[in-house]
C-alpha cells in the first residue's frame, strides 16, 4: 500500500488566500504525484462536497475532502497557512489545511488509516507540532504516525479521582453514542474523538460507534443496554435505530458533535433525568416524555411528510438513472422500434449492433421495473423503519399491476407506513416482540396495504394517473410553455432543496411510464437545473470584479458542475447575495423551462447534462434553451449586483496576481 502523504504533498508555506486556492494549490501536487488524474474534475467534486457543509473546525483547521473518480489511491496533502484561509469555522480562519483525495472505491485499510488522522486532529500535542514543524519530510512522517508528539497532559481538574472507598462510588453516567457524516471520511471520527475527549473530562463513560465509510463495528447490545443515554451526531440516517429503543436520544448534526460536545452530554444528562424514553422498535411515541423525538420523526406535519417522500425519491433516483441511461443508449444505438424485439435470452448475436441495443434496452427496463416498488417500500422505510419495507415494496408491486403508476407508489408508501405504525402501537407481550418486526409486522401490514391497494383506493389512483398522462400528453401551446416557466422556477429556487426536489420527483415520476408529455417535462427539468451554476460560472467570467476571489474560483468549479446537472454548484452565490442571486437564476429557468416545453425537446435520460445530449429530442434547440436562460440569469446578475456597488470598489486581484477593476 503506498504511503498517504510525502513530502512532496506538503507546503509549510501555503500562500494561497482563499479555500478554493488552497485546495487548487494542494491538488495540483496530487496531480504531480500521479494521484489525480484530472486536476479540474477532482476540485469540482471538492467544490460539490463543500457545498453541502463547510469542512473548516474550531482550533485553526480546514480538511476539505471528498471521493472522487479522478483520484487514484487515497492521499492526502497538508499546507500550513502563516495569515489563515476562511473555511467557514465559527472561530476563525484555518492554519493547517488537510485535502484528503479517495477513490470511488477506496479500500477499508486506507479509509481505516484517514478515520485515524481525523481522530488525531482533535489532539492538540499533534495540531501544536504541525504548527512547529519546520521540515517537510518530518511533517509527512508526523502526519503518517511515525513521529508522535509528546501527549497533552490533562488538566487534572478534568480527572475523575479515585474514590477512597470504591463500594460507596457511585455508578457513573453511561452514553453511547453514534457519528456519521455524508462522506464518512473525517467529520464522522473527529465527532467521536470530540464526544470522547469531553467524555473523559465530564468523568462520562461513553462508547462510540462510527458509521464511517470503512464500514461500522456494531456496538455490544450489553454496553448499549446499560447506557442512561444515546447521543446521535449524524448527517446521514443512522443505521438500525431500534437497537437504542427505550433511551433518551440526544439527536443532532455532526458539526454540533464536534464543536459542541460538552453541550451535547449535559443534554443527555438532563433528558435521563426527566425520563424520556425514545421508541424505534415498537413504534410507540419517539418521546414518551411529550418531548419532541429524533429529527426524523418530529416537527410540523408537512416537514415529516416531505422527509417520507425525499426518504423513497432518493432511494429511486439510482433505479432511474441506472434504467433510464440504459434505456437511452439502446435507442441511441438501435432506434426505438428496439423496445419491441424478442428476449436476448432467446435470441443474441455477438456482432450484432441491435443485439445489444436490445441488451441495453432489456437491462435498463428491469432496472426500471423497480422503480415503483423502490419508491412505496422507502417512503415506507422512512416513516417506520425496517418492519415497513416488506408491505412498501408489496403494495408498490400492486400500484404496477392494478396501472398505479407513480401516484400510486406514493399512496402505497404512505399507507404502508401508517399501517406499520399503527400495528407497532399495539402493545404485545414480552415474549412476542422478538418476532413482530420480522413475521408478525410485515405479514398484517402487507394484508392491509393489500386490501386498500386493490379493493380501495387502487382504481381511483389508477384513474387519477391515467388522467395525469393524457392532460401531459395533450399539453400543446400555452400550457406547455406555464408548466415548462413552473418546473422552471421551481428547480431553480432552492438549487437541490425540496422544491427542486418535488420538481426533479414530478419529471423522474413520469419516465417510469414514458409518454411524449413525460419526455417533454423531464427535458424541462433538466435544462432549467443546469442554468443556476451555469450562470454564475458566465458572470463571474464576464464582471470579475463584483465577485471576490472565492465567488471567482467557485465559478471555475461551476461551469463542471452546471454542464453536469448540479444545480448545487450555485450555492454558494445564493448563501452570499441571496436577494440578488435567486431572483435572477429563477427567471433564467424559467425562461429556460419555457423554451424548451415549446420547443418540443424531450430526453429519456434522468441525468447527465450535456453529456447526454446526443439522446434529446431537437438537441439544437435544447442547447438554445439552456443558453438564453443562462444569458438572462446571467445579465440580471450583473445589473443588480453593479446597482448595489455604486463607489468604486478597490482593485482586486484574480488568484494569478493580476489586478482587477470592477
Amino acid at each position: 500500500m503506498s504511503e498517504l502523504i510525502t513530502a512532496d504533498l506538503v507546503d509549510l508555506d501555503l500562500s494561497a488566500e482563499t479555500k478554493d486556492a488552497a485546495a487548487r494549490s494542494l491538488a495540483g501536487r496530487m496531480v504531480e504525484a500521479g494521484r489525480v488524474t484530472d486536476l479540474d474534475g477532482f476540485l469540482a467534486d471538492v467544490a460539490a462536497r463543500e457545498a453541502q457543509m463547510p469542512t473548516g473546525l474550531d482550533g485553526g483547521i480546514g480538511i476539505p475532502h471528498c471521493r472522487s473518480e479522478h483520484v487514484t489511491e487515497p492521499t492526502l496533502a497538508f499546507g500550513r497557512s502563516a495569515d489563515g484561509i476562511d473555511f467557514g469555522a465559527p472561530d476563525g480562519p484555518a492554519d493547517l489545511v488537510f485535502l484528503i483525495a479517495a477513490p470511488a472505491g477506496a479500500d477499508d485499510d486506507h479509509l481505516t488509516i484517514l478515520s485515524g488522522l481525523a481522530r488525531r486532529l482533535m489532539d492538540p500535542g499533534f495540531t501544536g507540532a504541525l504548527r512547529a514543524e519546520a521540515d517537510p519530510v518530518a511533517a509527512a512522517a508526523l502526519i503518517r504516525g511515525e513521529e508522535v508528539p509528546a501527549a497533552v497532559p490533562e488538566d487534572s481538574a478534568t480527572r475523575t479521582p479515585e474514590p477512597a472507598d470504591t463500594d460507596a462510588a457511585p455508578e457513573p453516567f453511561r452514553i453511547v453514542a453514534v457519528t456519521s457524516c455524508p462522506t464518512g471520511i473525517a467529520h464522522t471520527y473527529m465527532a467521536a474523538e470530540s464526544l470522547e475527549a469531553a467524555a473523559r473530562a465530564e468523568g462520562v463513560v461513553l462508547d462510540v460507534e462510527t458509521q464511517g465509510s470503512a464500514g461500522f463495528e456494531r456496538l455490544d447490545p450489553a454496553v448499549i443496554a446499560a447506557a442512561d443515554a444515546v447521543i446521535w451526531a449524524h448527517d446521514v440516517d443512522v443505521r438500525e435505530k431500534a437497537r437504542f429503543g427505550g433511551k433518551p436520544v440526544v439527536d443532532t448534526g455532526v458539526k454540533a458533535g464536534i464543536n459542541r460536545p460538552a453541550e451535547l452530554i449535559a443534554e443527555a444528562r438532563r433528558k435521563a433525568e426527566r425520563g424520556e424514553i425514545s421508541r424505534f422498535a415498537d413504534g410507540r411515541d419517539e418521546a414518551e416524555a411529550g418531548t419532541g423525538g429524533s429529527a426524523g420523526a418530529s416537527g410540523h406535519f408537512g416537514v415529516r411528510l416531505r422527509t417520507y417522500l425525499m426518504s423513497g425519491v432518493s432511494y429511486m433516483v439510482p433505479f432511474v438513472a441506472a434504467g433510464g441511461l440504459l434505456i437511452a443508449l439502446s435507442f441511441a444505438i438501435g432506434g426505438y422500434e428496439i423496445a419491441s424485439a424478442k428476449s436476448v435470452a432467446d435470441h443474441f448475436v455477438w456482432g450484432e449492433a441491435a443485439s445489444w441495443a436490445a441488451l441495453l434496452n432489456q437491462i435498463g427496463t428491469a432496472a426500471f421495473g423497480f422503480l415503483v416498488p423502490v419508491l412505496a417500500g422507502y417512503i415506507a422505510y422512512g416513516m417506520a423503519d425496517r418492519p415497513a419495507l416488506v408491505p412498501g415494496f408489496v403494495g408498490g408491486a400492486i400500484a404496477l399491476t392494478i396501472d398505479a403508476g407513480f401516484l400510486g407508489g406514493l399512496v402505497a408508501g404512505l399507507l404502508a407506513g401508517a399501517a406499520v405504525m399503527a400495528i407497532q402501537r399495539v402493545k404485545v407481550h414480552a415474549t412476542l416482540r422478538g418476532i413482530m418486526p420480522v413475521l408478525v409486522i410485515p405479514l398484517l401490514a402487507s394484508i392491509a396495504v393489500g386490501f386498500l391497494m386493490f379493493i380501495v383506493v387502487g382504481k381511483p389512483i389508477a384513474s387519477l394517473q391515467n388522467a395525469l398522462t393524457d392532460w401531459l400528453n395533450g399539453l400543446s401551446g400555452s400550457n406547455a410553455v406555464i408548466l415548462g416557466v413552473v418546473l422552471g422556477l421551481m428547480m431553480c429556487f432552492d438549487m437541490g432543496g425540496p422544491l427542486n426536489k418535488v420538481a426533479y420527483a414530478f419529471a423522474v415520476g413520469g419516465l417510469a411510464d414514458p409518454t411524449p408529455g413525460s419526455l417533454k417535462v423531464m427535458a424541462a427539468v433538466m435544462a432549467a437545473g443546469m442554468v443556476p451554476p451555469l450562470a454564475l460560472a458566465l458572470a463571474t467570467t464576464v464582471r470579475r470584479g463584483l465577485f471576490t476571489a472565492t465567488e471567482r474560483e467557485n465559478g471555475r468549479a461551476a461551469w463542471v458542475l452546471g454542464a453536469s446537472f448540479i444545480t448545487e454548484g450555485a450555492i454558494p452565490f445564493a448563501a452570499a447575495d441571496p436577494l440578488r442571486v435567486i431572483p435572477s437564476v429563477m427567471a433564467g429557468g424559467a425562461v429556460t423551462g419555457a423554451l424548451s416545453m415549446a420547443f418540443g425537446c424531450t430526453l429519456r435520460a434522468p441525468h447527465g447534462g450535456v453529456f447526454v445530449v446526443p439522446l434529446i429530442g431537437e438537441p439544437f434547440l435544447y442547447l438554445l434553451a439552456i443558453a438564453a436562460g443562462t444569458a438572462v440569469s446571467t445579465a440580471l446578475v450583473v445589473v443588480l449586483k453593479g446597482m448595489r456597488r455604486t463607489p468604486a470598489p478597490a482593485p482586486a486581484e484574480d488568484g494569478s496576481g493580476v489586478t482587477v477593476a470592477a
